[in-house]
């Protein structure tokens, strides 16, 4: 007798657990209001400020998942880059939906989607100005986008290639930087620099860095469920070619073989990182 009791006692704690933790997720993700999410809107073309509101391949990428999560509106809310982390431990956001890279040091303090995009880094010189690797950096300054992945290649490389870092708060600041001739390059991600090379025939992409670097969208720690949904989202959207779309009709170009954008990766979240889910599942698209 004494068994069942503690048999029963722990079947209505753990039914306790799953219908707090229910109730926490609504709370946070509230089904029948606007989803709140976050980017900095200083990165072409994943997302811009356009005249009737942001505009780009993230912002047509998130309306499109909020949809299928049958979500009544999407705000993305505008923040700069280095106060983006803040903001969703705050909760200011459900959820970041900036370029933002997959790394170890992220996942810790983060929970992220499987990889959606393929990326490197890409550096923008004046037309004029040659760079055909790394040695050409001796001696000069690059600009970065504070807090970035970039910053961070930045800062672990000076020294090593022998140039000066310089940091901005938003990107066009660092194309402005290299256009004033106060920097010789501007490190970003390639698409944003491929991007904006294609935008203004002052500047060129250099040097191309291919170096494996996917990026994600980024939860907290505790919104493992919600992670899920949205990612079952993005698969579907790779199965079904909407992701490939997006990156045509703001790229201009089909994503190279192999990309993030066409693979569907097995579990939930980022392979190889924390907060990974070994779980093999099939995607319920619509």
């Amino acid at each position: 007798m004494k068994l069942k009791f503690t048999i029963l006692a722990l079947l209505l704690s753990t039914v306790g657990t799953m219908g707090a933790i229910a109730n926490a997720q609504e709370a946070d993700h509230p089904s029948d209001k606007p989803m709140i999410v976050a980017s900095d809107f200083g990165v072409a073309p994943w997302m811009v400020r356009g005249a009737n509101g942001p505009e780009g391949f993230g912002a047509d990428l998130i309306n499109e998942i909020g949809k299928d999560l049958g979500r009544p509106k999407v705000e993305i809310v505008d923040i700069n880059f280095s106060g983006l982390f803040a903001a969703l431990f705050a909760k200011r956001a459900e959820f970041l939906v900036n370029p933002l890279n997959l790394t170890a040091e992220r996942a810790d303090r983060m929970l992220y989607t499987e990889p959606l995009f393929s990326t490197g880094n890409g550096f923008l010189v004046r037309a004029a100005d040659e760079m055909k690797g790394f040695e050409d950096l001796k001696g000069k300054a690059v600009a970065v986008n504070r807090g970035t992945i970039s910053d961070t290649w930045a800062t672990a490389n000076a020294e090593k290639y022998g140039f000066e870092v310089q940091r901005y708060d938003v990107f066009p600041d660092t194309v402005q930087a290299i256009l004033t001739r106060r920097a010789f390059a501007a490190l970003n991600e390639i698409p944003t620099t491929v991007f904006a090379a294609s935008q203004n025939k002052a500047i060129k992409v250099g040097f191309k860095d291919f170096n494996g670097r996917n990026f994600a969208y980024a939860f907290r720690l505790e919104d493992t469920e919600y992670r899920n949904k949205v990612e079952n989202v993005i698969e579907c959207m790779k199965l079904d070619g909407r992701l490939r779309k997006l990156h045509e009709k703001w790229y201009g170009a089909a994503p190279d073989a192999g990309s993030a954008v066409d693979t569907v990766y097995f579990g939930f979240g980022p392979p190889g990182f924390k907060g990974f889910e070994p779980t093999a599942h099939v995607p319920k698209c619509k």
